[in-house]
């Protein structure tokens, strides 16, 4: 199934020093709002996070924005965002956009994107669900990782027999292409996170 309605953006809460990352945030969302794909998203409104969500409601796209209580004022929560989830914890605002995603984009971004990025790919390595997962690597933002994911891998850390199925675009133009032809690979069971299986984790 390739019908993608929902992608999943994790970003920056900052803008990052490097005027491209800014630049993609904002072609992507247009990207997501011309082609009628929800963004999901943290909620706030400054830096790369402010950037897509901006971009996508200014080109008439529909934004879901999730956050918990204690980052409403400190991230600026999205006021033009046509639905804005609070949550009481950071837990519950990675369940819920887990659940509320067909698809999951990592934009250049700190700690708590890459906290974010690790865990999706972790469910997806231990088979709780396959939904494409894909690293936007805008100038090369995302090379440190992959090689240290290549690491891993010759220190059997990552197993032979374990696939980690990373997707990655340097060009914005290439995600949503990329996110469909993944998407059609998986049946509709494999992108389902069974309930008890997501309260668990």
């Amino acid at each position: 199934m390739s019908n993608i309605k929902t992608v999943c953006v994790y970003c920056g809460s900052g803008p990052g020093t490097n005027h491209h990352f800014i630049e993609s945030a904002k072609a992507f969302g247009k990207i997501l709002a011309e082609n009628g794909i929800r963004l999901v998203y943290g909620g706030g409104s400054l830096g790369m996070m402010g950037a897509v969500a901006s971009s996508v409601l200014d080109h008439g796209g529909t934004v879901t924005g999730i956050i918990p209580d204690f980052l409403t004022a400190r991230e600026n929560a999205m006021t033009r965002a046509q639905e804005m989830i609070v949550t009481p914890d950071m837990h519950e605002r990675k369940r819920l956009m887990f659940e509320r995603s067909d698809a999951f984009v990592a934009l250049p971004g700190g700690i708590g994107t890459l906290e974010e990025l690790v865990e999706q790919l972790t469910w997806q390595q231990l088979g709780r669900h396959s939904k494409p997962v894909l690293l936007a690597n805008i100038d090369g933002f995302w090379e440190p990782l992959l090689a240290l994911f290549a690491h891993m891998r010759e220190t059997q850390f990552i197993r032979p027999n374990l696939s980690i199925d990373i997707l990655k675009a340097e060009r914005v133009e290439d995600i949503l292409p990329r996110l469909r032809a993944a998407a059609a690979r998986v049946g509709e069971s494999g992108k389902q996170m069974a309930p008890e299986i997501a309260r668990r984790l």
